[in-house]
Protein backbone atom coordinates (compact mmCIF):
# COMPACT_ATOMS: atom_id res chain seq x y z
CA UNK A 1 0.00 0.00 0.00
CA UNK A 2 1.23 3.64 -1.00
CA UNK A 3 0.94 5.83 1.53
CA UNK A 4 0.88 9.36 0.85
CA UNK A 5 0.76 12.55 3.20
CA UNK A 6 -1.57 14.70 1.75
CA UNK A 7 -4.66 17.94 1.81
CA UNK A 8 -8.23 16.58 2.57
CA UNK A 9 -10.93 19.40 1.59
CA UNK A 10 -13.37 20.53 4.00
CA UNK A 11 -15.61 23.25 4.66
CA UNK A 12 -18.21 25.44 3.25
CA UNK A 13 -18.52 25.91 -0.51
CA UNK A 14 -16.02 28.80 -1.43
CA UNK A 15 -14.66 28.65 2.30
CA UNK A 16 -11.52 26.02 2.17
CA UNK A 17 -10.75 24.21 5.35
CA UNK A 18 -8.13 21.40 4.62
CA UNK A 19 -7.23 18.69 6.92
CA UNK A 20 -3.45 17.17 6.52
CA UNK A 21 -3.91 13.02 6.55
CA UNK A 22 -1.86 10.15 5.73
CA UNK A 23 -4.24 7.94 3.31
CA UNK A 24 -3.73 5.38 0.66
CA UNK A 25 -2.61 6.91 -2.65
CA UNK A 26 -5.29 5.01 -4.51
CA UNK A 27 -8.29 6.14 -2.23
CA UNK A 28 -10.07 9.81 -3.03
CA UNK A 29 -8.86 13.14 -1.94
CA UNK A 30 -11.96 13.36 -0.01
CA UNK A 31 -12.40 9.54 0.89
CA UNK A 32 -10.91 7.34 3.73
CA UNK A 33 -7.84 7.96 5.80
CA UNK A 34 -5.19 6.58 8.09
CA UNK A 35 -4.99 9.64 10.34
CA UNK A 36 -4.91 12.93 10.51
CA UNK A 37 -1.80 15.09 10.84
CA UNK A 38 -3.01 18.33 10.98
CA UNK A 39 -5.02 21.11 9.54
CA UNK A 40 -4.35 24.23 7.20
CA UNK A 41 -6.33 27.58 6.92
CA UNK A 42 -5.69 29.44 3.72
CA UNK A 43 -8.47 31.91 4.60
CA UNK A 44 -7.31 33.06 7.83
CA UNK A 45 -4.36 36.13 7.99
CA UNK A 46 -1.83 35.06 8.23
CA UNK A 47 -2.86 31.05 6.85
CA UNK A 48 -3.06 28.83 10.13
CA UNK A 49 -1.38 25.50 9.78
CA UNK A 50 -0.88 23.56 12.56
CA UNK A 51 0.92 19.71 12.26
CA UNK A 52 1.90 16.85 14.74
CA UNK A 53 5.41 16.85 13.37
CA UNK A 54 6.09 13.89 15.30
CA UNK A 55 3.49 12.04 13.23
CA UNK A 56 3.86 13.35 9.94
CA UNK A 57 7.85 12.34 10.85
CA UNK A 58 7.05 8.79 11.44
CA UNK A 59 4.77 8.73 7.80
CA UNK A 60 7.79 10.14 6.18
CA UNK A 61 10.07 7.12 7.72
CA UNK A 62 7.92 4.43 6.84
CA UNK A 63 8.06 5.78 3.43
CA UNK A 64 4.91 7.91 2.89
CA UNK A 65 5.52 10.34 0.19
CA UNK A 66 3.61 13.86 0.58
CA UNK A 67 2.22 15.57 -1.98
CA UNK A 68 3.81 18.68 -3.83
CA UNK A 69 1.62 21.14 -2.02
CA UNK A 70 1.60 19.10 1.51
CA UNK A 71 5.46 18.63 0.92
CA UNK A 72 5.03 22.95 0.27
CA UNK A 73 3.79 22.83 3.64
CA UNK A 74 5.73 21.11 5.72
CA UNK A 75 9.06 22.53 4.40
CA UNK A 76 7.62 25.62 5.80
CA UNK A 77 7.55 24.07 9.05
CA UNK A 78 11.17 22.95 8.42
CA UNK A 79 10.42 19.19 8.28
CA UNK A 80 12.68 17.01 6.04
CA UNK A 81 10.88 14.86 3.68
CA UNK A 82 13.61 12.77 2.40
CA UNK A 83 14.66 8.93 3.72
CA UNK A 84 18.17 7.98 4.00
CA UNK A 85 18.91 5.15 1.28
CA UNK A 86 19.97 1.67 1.04
CA UNK A 87 23.72 1.06 0.92
CA UNK A 88 22.98 -0.23 -2.70
CA UNK A 89 21.30 2.02 -3.71
CA UNK A 90 23.50 4.90 -2.60
CA UNK A 91 26.52 3.25 -4.05
CA UNK A 92 23.92 3.14 -7.62
CA UNK A 93 23.85 6.83 -7.24
CA UNK A 94 27.64 7.32 -6.50
CA UNK A 95 28.21 5.58 -9.51
CA UNK A 96 25.54 7.41 -11.72
CA UNK A 97 27.14 10.69 -10.31
CA UNK A 98 30.43 9.56 -11.71
CA UNK A 99 29.83 9.33 -15.05
CA UNK A 100 29.32 5.99 -15.21
CA UNK A 101 26.43 4.63 -17.57
CA UNK A 102 23.32 2.38 -16.34
CA UNK A 103 24.17 -1.29 -17.09
CA UNK A 104 21.98 -2.87 -19.33
CA UNK A 105 19.82 -5.08 -19.04
CA UNK A 106 21.92 -8.20 -21.26
CA UNK A 107 24.57 -7.16 -19.40
CA UNK A 108 22.48 -7.77 -15.90
CA UNK A 109 21.86 -11.21 -17.46
CA UNK A 110 25.12 -12.41 -18.22
CA UNK A 111 26.37 -11.28 -14.61
CA UNK A 112 23.94 -13.88 -13.08
CA UNK A 113 25.42 -16.56 -11.12
CA UNK A 114 22.22 -18.52 -11.76
CA UNK A 115 21.11 -18.34 -15.48
CA UNK A 116 17.27 -18.30 -16.01
CA UNK A 117 15.18 -21.27 -16.53
CA UNK A 118 13.85 -20.93 -19.98
CA UNK A 119 10.78 -23.20 -21.21
CA UNK A 120 11.56 -25.87 -23.56
CA UNK A 121 9.38 -23.62 -26.63
CA UNK A 122 11.46 -20.27 -25.97
CA UNK A 123 15.18 -23.07 -25.96
CA UNK A 124 13.50 -24.78 -29.38
CA UNK A 125 12.61 -20.99 -31.13
CA UNK A 126 16.30 -20.28 -30.31
CA UNK A 127 18.00 -23.18 -31.89
CA UNK A 128 15.47 -22.67 -34.97
CA UNK A 129 17.40 -18.95 -35.06
CA UNK A 130 20.96 -20.47 -34.84
CA UNK A 131 20.75 -22.86 -37.27
CA UNK A 132 19.02 -20.76 -39.86
CA UNK A 133 21.74 -17.65 -38.81
CA UNK A 134 24.22 -20.36 -39.58
CA UNK A 135 23.07 -21.56 -43.11
CA UNK A 136 21.89 -18.14 -43.79
CA UNK A 137 18.55 -18.37 -44.52
CA UNK A 138 15.81 -16.70 -43.12
CA UNK A 139 14.19 -18.42 -40.06
CA UNK A 140 10.33 -17.76 -41.27
CA UNK A 141 10.29 -17.06 -44.79
CA UNK A 142 8.42 -13.71 -45.46
CA UNK A 143 4.68 -13.44 -45.44
CA UNK A 144 3.40 -12.18 -49.10
CA UNK A 145 0.38 -10.32 -49.51
CA UNK A 146 -2.24 -11.98 -51.50
CA UNK A 147 -3.48 -9.62 -54.23
CA UNK A 148 -6.94 -8.41 -54.69
CA UNK A 149 -9.19 -9.95 -57.35
CA UNK A 150 -11.24 -6.54 -58.99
Amino acid sequence: MAVVIRLMRAGAKKRPFYRMVAADSRRQRDGRFLEILGHYNPLSQPYELMVHKDRVEKWIERGAQPSDQAASLLRSLGIEMYRPSKPQQAAAAAGAESGEAAVPAKKKAARRAVPRKLSARKLEKRARKAAAKRSGVPAKPAKQKAAKKT
